[in-house]
């Protein structure tokens, strides 16, 4: 129970709010409101549009649901957006369980229920196609909620939330939540500029704090520490109530801790830590150079750390000693997600009581009722069990979303203590953990292994703390070999990171645009996103640059003043004179190049050279001219017995052989003694010879003699009366300052043309692409420009010109599920380059497919865009044999698809074939692609879970 003075803080807080709907709005939660959330309530209440940048798990989402609780108290609409289907499922559960079904709706594309309810719940593509649209639906909407704006910054969809936010009715108030980002105040400005009156909140402090570890071995070590640290008091009794207690290093530390200033902000990094990385460093150098050189060399050798990273189980035997559970690993890999499961149940870990894995089992069943045995069977369902009621799962994008959807409701009631996810867990779904461990620092971002950023870095130890559970939460890095204590801090030390706009005209957007307002206005509302808004400001410093360069150049050109005549002029003959030697001797040296790599060319076996410079310098005898590439590389032996290989940069001149020399057929290059002879072959042929050495070819100059415009340019400048001044050196110091500043200038203002207009540029280019392709005729949209303006996706055109030239006319339902998964698919790395595709219509009808996308994308490259990827194939054979009505088993199999993936690019598919279908001008493509959708939502792929 409070005390006194606690419940009296509590009443001042409930005045504070001033506001009897902010007061009944926080009675439906069990916790009182932090000044934040009362603040931007009350910002709400009052009129105004909302931007409320706070950390993950904060409450931000209070903010949201306070524009629910108005709208349904108005009897007005509210819509709140997410930006994944998941998450949108979740907050509509949520809202159903607080207001009621008849009250609340869904629109995800996968579902649509109560659609006409005053609160629905959507994602914001299908917001963004209902303003498209003009659907009825917006009629009464007072409030949109855009839950993780953030995404804009994503550089596949985050043209869809600039596109919401700047078509929504002036009328429509907006929440936007975001994570804590650096420039928060800049896109509430820009929320000022274009949706008028808005009150931007940022909030960093976060709820629960922020404990951050490197584990060593099988110990916790703390990443930053105290200067001077208090005495140690002993252990921190956890409230976690599994009576566990959390030992953590408190003791004075001998050495002084490293500092590192990020942000303004002195963090002093743990000294044990740093003695421990330069400990692993020595170990790794001696592990070289205890090594065989040709190990080495070969790639056989292993980097050896002082300190071994530890096994999975170890990792969670530690945390659950610590009493750190439950717990969120990301691994970065789906493989390494299953893995780690397999390797925790294989060492007979068990995290739940029988009570508890008696819970999960009944919940997991329950739940997977309605999911026919042969197919549970296909999906691994009793070993996924097994693990789940030893209190173990994964979490990853692979997976039956019916299946991550059970993790994510038994992790949140706390009966699963260790879920092992890849990144995507991340990205907004509620599930929040005592501690977050990240194995690696760095991640595959689909071209290379590219460390993390300190905005991935937050947003997954974000999890990290359960409000009104933890009292402090917990992040905790793996130590692998090379970790580098300083480059953590700086992860952990860095809490924001900025937001960029990736906004960028679409064709669909342009037809839309025009079709509702004209191109005109179309181009003053893109020049009202944020992009141009980012781009303008980039411009404002720009400029302010400009003009203090200007200002110099005045001064400079004043300086270099010659009371002889224009000094200015005669500077521009010396640069030009100067300009036109560079040039001359970069042509000599271009044609020196070519002359050596001609004198490459005819170089055969035996010939004796010698090589001009490079380390190899000296006498030496090919052995392979290297004549098998565009560029010769002959292999050579030297007078000291090496073989090396030469390259063009060896040659700084051309070269000949000086004589020949015969290499005897019993020749081995791998043999020393072999090496030794040809050596003393060579060197007995060079003192018999003299030693003569290669004819040079000499460097031509321009013509037959000097080079007429060097020869005018001379003559003009000892003509120019500025030539006799006897402060003409000093001029002309000046004067080059004037030049070098002068050549940035430029530069700068080339960028401000560049960024002016930047959006609606592309937007005119987008245009005459679609001019071209008549689908617009200046304001006027045509009838195929209307089917477009139906079509969302990344290859909107292609399917607009595969409807106007009835590429899929004569396709029946299987074969047109399968050309059109060729628009939604796209290849991982390990996917087949050769894959299956039937034969016959289908076959054609991609041929057909590929030859239009080649069109269109000439006719981008005349118009200097590139939207449209090329179709994929993929996934076609797949889809086609889905669509016929082959068994789960048997799919998967051939496919070499996960059952998530498999499942999410079959929704993706089915959503494709209903926009073919409400696209189509033609009644039986029309009927074929509806049939088709119908085919392909069947089995696993139409088990819905709310």
């Amino acid at each position: 129970m409070s005390s006194p003075a606690e419940r009296y803080a509590a009443f001042r807080r409930r005045q504070a709010a001033t506001s009897a709907a902010i007061e009944a709005f926080q009675d439906l939660y069990g916790f009182d409101f932090d000044p934040f959330q009362i603040r931007a309530c009350k910002a709400l209440e009052n009129g105004h549009g909302v931007l409320v940048a706070a950390p993950t798990g904060s409450g931000k989402t209070v903010v949201g649901e306070f524009a629910v609780h108005q709208a349904l108290q108005e009897g007005t609409k509210c819509f709140y957006t997410t930006p994944i289907k998941a998450l949108s499922n979740q907050k509509f559960n949520d809202l159903v369980q607080r207001y009621g079904a008849e009250q609340v709706g869904l629109l995800t594309g996968d579902n649509s229920v109560n659609g006409e309810a005053p609160v629905v719940v959507m994602t914001t593509e299908v917001l963004r196609n209902m303003l498209y649209e003009g659907s009825s639906t917006l009629s009464g909407l007072a409030y949109v909620v855009m839950d993780e704006v953030h995404y804009l910054a994503d550089r596949f969809r985050g043209a869809v939330w600039e596109e919401v936010i700047i078509h929504l009715p002036e009328s429509v108030r907006m929440v936007a939540l975001s994570a804590t980002v650096s420039n928060a105040e800049e896109f509430g400005e820009w929320l000022q500029q274009v949706r008028g009156d808005t009150t931007v909140i940022v909030d960093e402090k976060r709820p629960v704090p922020l404990w951050q570890h490197v584990m060593v071995g099988n110990r916790l070590h703390d990443l930053f520490v105290d200067p001077e640290p208090a005495a140690d008091t002993g252990t921190d009794e956890n409230e976690s109530g599994r009576g566990r207690k959390r030992r953590r290093e408190r003791r004075r530390q001998q050495d002084q801790p490293r500092q590192i200033e990020i942000g303004g902000q002195v963090l002093h990094i743990n000294p044990r830590l740093v003695r421990m990385a330069e400990e692993d460093a020595r170990t790794t150098q001696l592990e070289h150079k205890r090594r065989h050189p040709q190990n080495r060399a070969r790639g056989r050798m292993r980097p050896r750390t002082r300190f071994a990273p530890p096994s999975r189980p170890t990792v969670v035997e530690e945390l659950d000693d610590d009493g750190l559970l439950p717990a969120i690993t990301f691994v970065f890999s789906r493989a390494g997600c299953d893995d780690a499961v397999r390797q925790c149940v294989s060492s007979g870990l068990v995290l739940t009581t029988p009570e508890e894995a008696a819970q999960i089992r009944e919940y997991a069943e329950s739940r997977c009722a309605d999911i026919p045995a042969a197919d549970l069977a296909v999906l691994g369902f009793d070993q996924w069990l097994r693990a789940l009621e030893a209190g173990f799962s994964s979490h990853h994008a692979g997976m039956l979303p019916t299946f991550k959807e059970i993790v994510e409701h038994l992790f949140t009631r706390g009966l699963i203590r260790m879920v092992f996810a890849t990144e995507t867990l991340a990205l907004g779904i509620n599930m929040p953990a005592r501690t977050v461990v990240i194995e690696r620092l760095d991640k595959w971002n689909g071209e290379t292994h590219a460390p993390l950023t300190p905005g991935e870095y937050t947003q997954l130890t974000g999890r990290a703390g359960r409000r009104g559970i933890d009292v402090e939460g917990h992040a905790v890095v793996v130590w692998q070999a090379g970790t580098d204590p300083e480059a953590v801090a700086s992860l952990a030390g860095t809490r924001t990171y900025p937001l960029n706009s990736s906004f960028q005209p679409s064709y669909n957007m342009a037809v839309n645009l025009v079709g509702q307002v004209g191109r005109g206005r179309s181009r003053t509302m893109l020049e009202e996103s944020f992009a141009q808004f980012q781009a303008d400001r980039d411009v404002v410093g720009i400029t302010r640059k400009l003009r203090k360069h200007e200002e110099a150049l005045e001064g400079y050109a004043k300086a270099a003043e010659c009371h002889l005549g224009d000094f200015m002029e005669y500077a521009e003959l010396r640069r030009a004179l100067k300009d036109r030697e560079n040039e001359l001797s970069r042509s000599r040296s271009a044609r020196r190049r070519e002359d050596a790599l001609r004198s490459l060319e005819v170089l055969r076996r035996g010939d004796v050279i010698r090589v001009p410079a490079g380390r190899f310098a000296g006498h030496a005898v090919v052995l392979d001219p290297g004549l098998r590439n565009d560029t010769p590389a002959p292999l050579v032996l030297t007078l000291d017995k090496q073989i090396k290989r030469l390259n063009a940069g060896d040659f700084t001149r051309p070269v000949e052989a000086i004589q020949r020399l015969r290499i005897p057929k019993t020749f081995s290059p791998k043999s020393p003694r072999s090496r030794q002879d040809l050596a003393s072959m060579l060197r007995d042929e060079l003192r018999a010879g003299g030693d003569e050495p290669a004819r040079e070819h000499r460097g031509r100059k321009g013509g037959d003699g000097e080079d007429p415009e060097i020869k005018q340019l001379r003559s003009q400048m000892k003509a120019h009366p500025c030539h006799g001044c006897n402060d003409r050196e000093d001029h002309a110091r000046w004067a080059e300052r004037y030049f070098r500043l002068k050549k940035e200038t430029d530069g700068l203002r080339r960028r401000v043309e560049g960024r002016s207009h930047i959006i609606s540029r592309t937007f005119d280019r987008v245009c005459g692409v679609l001019e071209d392709l008549e689908y617009l005729d200046g304001d006027t949209v045509s009838d195929d420009g209307r089917r477009l303006a139906k079509v969302y996706s990344d290859l909107d055109l292609l399917v607009a010109e595969c409807l106007r030239r009835g590429v899929w006319t004569h396709l029946g339902p299987e074969e047109m599920a399968a050309c059109a998964a060729a628009l939604v698919y796209e290849a991982r790395r390990d996917d087949d380059p050769y894959p299956r595709i039937p034969e016959g219509d289908v076959e054609e009808a991609l041929e057909e497919m590929v030859r239009l996308w080649g069109d269109l994308h000439e006719v981008e490259r005349r118009h200097k865009v590139s939207f449209l990827r090329q179709p994929d194939l993929g996934f076609v054979w797949t889809a086609y044999r889905w669509a016929r009505g082959d068994r789960l088993d048997s799919v998967l199999r051939q496919s070499g698809m996960t059952a998530g993936d498999f499942v999410r690019t079959t929704k993706m598919l089915v959503d494709m074939l209903g926009q073919i279908g409400g696209a189509a001008g033609d009644a039986d493509v029309r009927r074929t692609a509806r049939k088709a959708a119908d085919l392909m939502l069947r089995g696993v792929v139409a088990y819905q879970a709310f």
